[in-house]
C-alpha cells in the first residue's frame, strides 16, 4: 500500500475539511492524511499544502517533493526549514480565466470612471465625464505567465491597446512585450492602466514605488493583483494625493485580512477588495495535484519544481 498522502495547511478547521474533502473525491485511491498524524508524517514522500506552518515540512523524513494548492509560492519559500524537495506550485487555466475575468472588470472599472461615479453617488451628484474608446487606453500587465498572457487576450479582445513587461520578454502573440530596467522605465511612460501580475521575488519587491508611479503619465490607474509587498504604500497614497495617479485597486495586502482602521480602508482615491481576484477552484485544484500524484504513482518520476532561487 503507498504511503498516505499529507495535507499541511493552517487554514481554518472547516477551510482545511473542505480541501481533505475535495482531494479525496479527486483520488479516492490514495489514503489522505493531517499533519497532526505522526505515524503519516514519517511516512509521505508527498505533501499537499496551502500556507503550512513553518517547521512542519522538515518534519518528514521521507519527503519527496511538495504540491502548492496555491498558483503563488513565495510565502512557502521563505520557510527556513523547508527540506530541499522539488516544490511544485498549482498551475491552472480555470485560475488564469478567473484572474483575466477580475483584470477586464478592473481596467474596465478604472476606463470608464466607475469610481468617480461611485464618490457622486455618496454626494446625490448627478455629472456625467466625457469617455474615450478603449482603444485609446494603454493598459500595461507586469507579468506574462499564464495569467498575465490570459488577461492580456481578454483584454485586447475588449479594444483595449495592451502591452506586457516581463523578465524574459518572451514574445505574446499580437502584444508588445518589454523586459529589464529600461523596458520597464519605456513600458510605464505609455501606460493609462497599470495591473501588477508578478510573483514575488527580491528583484520584484516593492516595485511598485515612488520611481515607478512618477514614470506613469498624470492621472494614470494602478492595479495590485501580485502580493501586498509589491507595492510601497506610503509612495501610492503620496502619488494619490498629489494627483499624480487618478485611482488605485488594491486585492493584495502584507496583512491579511486588513485590519480594521487601516489608512488604506478610507482613502478615496483606493478601492479594496478582499483577495477575491483569482480564487482557486477546490474541484479544479483537487482534480490538478491528482493527476500530478497519479502520474507519480504510475512512473516514478517527480514533477519539476519552482526556481527557488527566481521564487517562481
Amino acid at each position: 500500500m503507498p504511503a498516505p498522502l499529507v495535507l499541511v495547511t493552517s487554514l481554518e478547521p472547516a477551510e482545511d475539511v473542505a480541501w481533505r474533502d475535495a482531494l479525496a473525491r479527486a483520488m479516492p485511491e490514495e489514503a489522505i492524511a493531517t499533519s497532526a498524524d505522526p505515524e503519516a508524517l514519517a511516512r509521505a514522500e508527498i505533501a499537499i499544502v496551502a500556507n503550512p506552518p513553518p517547521g512542519v515540512l522538515a518534519r518528514m523524513p521521507r519527503l519527496l517533493w511538495v504540491h502548492s494548492l496555491w498558483a503563488g509560492v513565495d510565502r512557502l519559500l521563505l520557510d527556513g526549514t523547508l527540506p530541499p524537495v522539488p516544490v511544485v506550485r498549482l498551475v491552472d487555466p480555470a485560475l488564469a480565466r478567473a484572474m483575466a475575468e477580475a483584470v477586464a472588470a478592473a481596467a474596465l472599472h478604472l476606463h470608464r470612471d466607475l469610481h468617480l461615479y461611485a464618490d457622486q453617488q455618496r454626494r446625490s451628484d448627478w455629472r456625467p465625464h466625457d469617455t474615450r474608446p478603449a482603444h485609446a487606453r494603454t493598459v500595461t500587465l507586469l507579468g506574462l505567465g499564464e495569467m498575465g498572457r490570459a488577461a492580456a487576450l481578454l483584454l485586447r479582445a475588449i479594444g483595449f491597446t495592451v502591452q506586457g513587461w516581463s523578465r524574459t520578454g518572451g514574445a505574446v502573440d499580437g502584444i508588445r512585450v518589454f523586459s529589464g530596467a529600461d523596458g520597464l522605465a519605456r513600458a510605464l511612460a505609455g501606460t493609462d492602466i497599470l495591473v501588477n501580475l508578478l510573483p514575488l521575488t527580491p528583484e520584484t519587491r516593492g516595485l511598485l514605488n515612488r520611481d515607478a508611479f512618477a514614470r506613469l503619465p498624470r492621472g494614470a490607474g494602478v492595479v495590485n493583483f501580485g502580493r501586498g509587498a509589491h507595492l510601497a504604500e506610503d509612495d501610492l497614497i503620496e502619488a494619490l494625493d498629489a494627483g499624480a495617479l487618478g485611482h488605485a485597486i488594491l486585492d493584495v495586502f502584507e496583512t491579511e485580512p486588513l485590519p480594521p482602521g487601516h489608512r488604506l480602508w478610507s482613502h478615496p482615491g483606493i478601492t479594496i477588495l478582499p483577495h477575491i481576484a483569482a480564487p482557486t477552484s477546490r474541484a479544479s485544484a483537487a482534480g490538478i495535484v491528482a493527476e500530478a500524484v497519479r502520474s507519480f504513482r504510475g512512473t516514478g518520476r517527480i514533477p519539476t519544481g519552482v526556481d527557488r532561487g527566481r521564487g517562481y
